[in-house]
Formats: structure tokens, sequence, C-alpha cells
């Protein structure tokens, strides 16, 4: 239902490094630079996640993207990926029940703070 989403970010090429780091496991990309940078997208085959710079005033509230896996082992190198980044470890892969019982995700947050989920719905 969701055809792609926008990010505003404070760093677009710190947040697009990080963004190439932990999409790689679940097979998203860079697909995308516009205006020298300014906007960078991601996918797997067209972009679905957009990266821009933040504008405007007020402040920020926390997004929660949570992005799909093919099998477990992505979600784990998901996890590896965003630790060796340095980025806040929300909650390491683990099976979480209360969803359903083949729910497995990690959480950590990107580089403006925002939830990040890999999960896979497969059973291990």
């Amino acid at each position: 239902m969701i055809d792609h989403l926008s990010l505003q970010v404070a760093d677009v090429a710190a947040s697009a490094a990080f963004y190439d780091s932990v999409l790689a496991p679940l097979g998203g990309r860079r697909l995308m630079e516009v205006g020298e940078g300014a906007v960078v997208a991601f996918g797997a085959d067209r972009p679905v996640l957009w990266l821009g710079r933040a504008v405007g005033g007020g402040a920020g509230r926390e997004v929660h993207l949570a992005l799909g896996a093919p099998d477990r082992a992505a979600v784990d190198a998901f996890h590896a990926a965003a630790a060796a980044a340095g980025t806040e470890v929300l909650h390491a892969p683990r099976v979480w029940p209360d969803y359903h019982p083949d729910y497995y995700a990690a959480f950590v947050r990107d580089p403006d703070g925002n939830n990040l989920e890999a999960v896979c719905h497969a059973p291990a």
C-alpha cells in the first residue's frame, strides 16, 4: 500500500552512508541522487525511500520505519551493519511473540533518531 516514503534528515550525506550499509542486507541500494546529493533515493528496483535535507522549523517527531527482510540472516546482517555504523541499537534481533510467533526483528536508530526496524515474518 505504501508507494514510497521521504525522510527529512539533518545531514543527507551522513544519513545516506548509514542507509547504504543497513539497506544492503535487505536487498536495498542507492538508486538515485538528485541535485548533487541534495536528495538520495533507495530501493531494490525502484526508489521507495527518499532522504532530503530537513527544512522548516519546529521540533521533529520520531518516525518508525519497518523494512521487510527476506530471512532472519538478513535481519542479523542489518543489525550488524547498524552496530558497525555506531548507531544506537534499540533491540537486538529476536523473536517478538506478542506480534506473532515468527516475527523476528531488530530495531536501531538512524542518524536523525528515527526508529528503524528490519523484520522477517517467515518461520525459522
